[in-house]
Order: structure tokens, then C-alpha cells, then sequence
């Protein structure tokens, strides 16, 4: 889907030449963003980009012809993107880490979504809740409904979660590799916001899966491993997504933010008010909410950046996350986004009835800080609790963190 043959070889891009390519593209991609919305997916013209770029490759191995970024770059490559569209910044940050998570499988699997192709996209069904798995000989049968499939649309492959049982014993947690010809695609992705990442819902029914495709997700396991680590040793692709995935997307939403602020100051530094002729700027309350936007956006910013450069030390120098670490992490990207939304809604109410017509941009903003904002990852109520719970010293017990 949308790939651009032949494959180019992304290796030898450096962190700071992929950020610039990322930042160069934003002014295309918020002229594309009406496209984008419309068609409910990204377009195959920004799709094009993307990939002429290598920009869904930047944490693919080095191996295999990716750029294999330092993984601060989990969350600074949304963050760059989505100050142009949100959507692209999402659904490249989706596609882009399950290049990642590739790396986890067995060489087997990987060359036969490497192996004709690079470029390849991947998407996901995340919840383990979702998918029902049954030992089979040789590996294990698959049957399960998984919404939110961010980029299906531009994805020859999934990886779907599961709770794998023998009998009724849970056995497993895993991720299984599907085509796209083993799974179904249901078109029902008509939302609020988010419109351009096309997360449609896939399922699949007794679907055999090889177990040298399927990983094992159960970290909690004594003496847990994944096979393909034994080729792919950059220490990074150790760093869990169980407790980071939202700062990637997290930094999408940031990015989001930051284009509502922009928009905002543009727009204030032009406008009047239509019924005293009275410049907007000089409002003491208008400052006072540019100013507190700034700084949440900044203090969320550094928040869920800090907690990556973090975890890449402690994982550069050998070491592992403890729970508790683990749990702040997810803390962390639940309150900053938090921050961001409520920036956002500042802003977007200080704009005013101008704010209600589809040709605003900050009013598909607004819809898509939204939109995003009601991920599971960013859930206060959800996220907020467990920290709490082991910081008075409870113990929290996940055999999936």
C-alpha cells in the first residue's frame, strides 16, 4: 500500500538531516491537510513525501536499510510532523514503530515484510483484550476484533494482540504478524477528529499463525527475551513500549499544540475586535492566555522528552526500568497531554465565532487534540492512580509492563 519502489537505503541519514527533512515538509503538510481529512487517510501525494523522505523508516534497522534513530526520536519525529497535520505526525509515528517492533521477531519474519519490500506499512491492533489465541501445532490459531488500527489504509501487515490460552489456562501475551490477506478491513473510521489516519477496525477468525511469527509481550516473565535481538543489538530497541508508547503519540499531540498556538498569535496579531475596533493584542486576558498556553505546551514538551532521553540512558548504560519508573513514565504522558488539551480549549475559545467555521484550521485542531486526547494512554483517571498507588507503597502487578 502506497509504497515507493524501488526501496531506498535510509542508513546513512543522521538525526539531525531526518528532523530537517521532517520540518521542511510541515508547510506542505498543513496546505495537505483539508485532503487529508477529506479522504480519511493521508493522501497518496503526502504519502509519496513521506517515503521519498524515509521518514516511516527512522526507527527501522540500520540493517535492513532504516535510519535506526536514537530513540528520542520516538518522540520528536511526531512532535515535528504534527505541527503541519497531527494526522500524518500519528499515523507516521504508528507506522514507523512497528518497523521498530519488527526487529523484536524472528529473522524469518522479518525477512518476509522486509524482504520484497522496505517501505512496507505495518499497522496494529494493540489491545490483548481484543484477540483470542489457542495453542495450535506449531504455533497457535487467532480470532479477535481490534479497533484503532492507525494507517490500515496504508499497511500491508499487521500486528495484532492477544491473550493466548491453553485450554483455560492464559499462557501468553503476544503480537502476531498477519498479512493483509488474512485479516479483514472494516470501514468505519467517521469521527469528530483524526479523520486523515484511517484507524479502522480489522478482524480476522481461526487464523493460523506460525510461531516464529508471534512475539512474546509477557515481560513480567522470568528470563523473557525477543529472538531478534540476537542480530539487532542497539540497546534501544530494548527501551519497552509498554511504558513509553504514548510519548510518541503523545509528542503528536504536542505537536498538535503548537500549531494552535502559532495559529492563535498569527491570528491575534492581525485582528481587531469587529465591535470596539480595539486591538486583540493589547487585552491583558488575551496575553495572559497566550502566555499560559506557551508554557504548558513547553512544560509538556520537555516532560515527555525528558522521560526518553532518560529511558535511553539507563538502557545505553546496560540497565532496566523498575516499575515504578515505568509507571511515572506513563504519568508523565497523561498529564502532559492533559496540558496540551487544556491549551488548546483556551485558545480555541478566545477565538471566538470566527473558531466555528470548517475553513478555520484551528477548528480541525480543536476536533483533533480531541480526538487524540481520548486514547487510553492519556487517560488521567487511568494513568495517574498506579504511580500514585506505588508511591505510597502498594504494589502494582501488569504482565505486560
Amino acid at each position: 500500500m502506497d509504497m515507493t519502489k524501488p526501496a531506498a537505503d535510509f542508513s546513512g541519514v543522521s538525526y539531525q538531516e531526518a528532523l530537517r527533512r521532517a520540518r521542511d515538509l510541515v508547510p506542505y503538510f498543513r496546505e495537505q491537510a483539508p485532503r487529508c481529512e477529506a479522504a480519511r487517510r493521508l493522501t497518496p501525494e503526502v504519502m509519496d513525501a513521506l517515503n521519498r523522505n524515509g521518514l516511516i523508516r527512522y526507527l527501522q534497522p540500520k540493517a535492513r536499510g532504516g535510519m535506526e534513530l536514537p530513540f528520542v526520536a520516538y518522540f520528536d519525529m511526531p512532535e515535528a510532523l504534527s505541527r503541519g497535520d497531527i494526522s500524518v505526525g500519528w499515523t507516521v509515528h504508528n507506522l514507523a514503530s512497528h518497523h521498530r517492533s519488527m526487529a523484536w521477531f524472528d529473522p524469518r519474519a522479518q525477512e518476509e515484510v522486509w524482504g520484497p519490500n522496505p517501505d512496507v506499512g505495518i499497522a496494529s491492533g494493540i489491545a490483548f483484550q481484543q484477540g483470542r489465541g489457542v495453542v495450535a501445532d506449531g504455533g497457535m490459531v487467532l480470532s479477535g476484533e481490534w479497533n484503532f488500527s492507525s494507517g490500515t489504509d496504508h499497511s500491508d501487515w499487521s500486528l495484532l494482540a492477544c491473550i493466548l490460552r491453553d485450554g483455560d489456562k492464559i499462557t501468553d501475551y503476544l503480537f502476531c504478524l498477519l498479512h493483509r490477506s488474512q485479516y479483514e478491513v472494516v470501514d468505519d473510521w467517521n469521527t469528530l477528529g483524526m479523520r486523515a489516519t484511517s484507524s479502522k477496525t480489522v478482524r480476522c477468525k481461526d487464523v493460523f499463525v506460525p510461531q516464529y511469527r508471534t512475539v512474546s509481550m509477557y515481560v513480567a516473565r522470568e528470563g523473557h527475551s525477543w529472538p531478534g535481538l540476537m542480530a539487532h543489538t542497539n540497546p534501544h530497541f530494548r527501551i519497552p513500549i509498554s511504558a513509553l508508547g504514548g510519548h510518541g503519540i503523545g509528542g503528536s499531540l504536542i505537536g498538535n499544540a503548537r500549531t494552535a498556538l502559532e495559529l492563535t498569535i498569527d491570528h491575534v496579531k492581525s485582528r481587531s475586535t469587529n465591535y470596539t475596533g480595539a486591538r486583540m493584542r493589547d487585552f491583558q486576558t488575551v496575553q495572559l492566555r497566550i502566555g499560559t498556553a506557551g508554557a504548558k505546551i513547553d512544560a509538556a514538551h520537555a516532560l515527555l522528552r525528558n522521560d526518553c532521553l532518560e529511558a535511553q540512558g539507563v538502557y545505553e548504560a546496560g540497565g532496566e526500568l523498575d516499575i515504578e519508573t515505568r509507571l511515572r513514565y506513563k504519568r508523565n504522558a497523561a498529564m502532559g497531554v492533559k496540558l496540551c488539551v487544556e491549551s488548546v480549549d483556551s485558545l480555541y475559545e478566545m477565538l471566538g465565532g470566527t473558531g466555528i467555521y470548517d475553513r478555520e484550521p484551528l477548528q480541525r485542531v480543536f476536533r483533533d487534540m480531541h480526538a487524540a486526547a481520548g486514547h487510553f494512554s492519556f487517560s488521567v483517571d487511568a494513568q495517574l492512580p498506579p504511580w500514585g498507588l506505588v508511591a505510597l507503597g502498594g504494589e502494582y502487578k501488569s504482565p505486560t509492563l
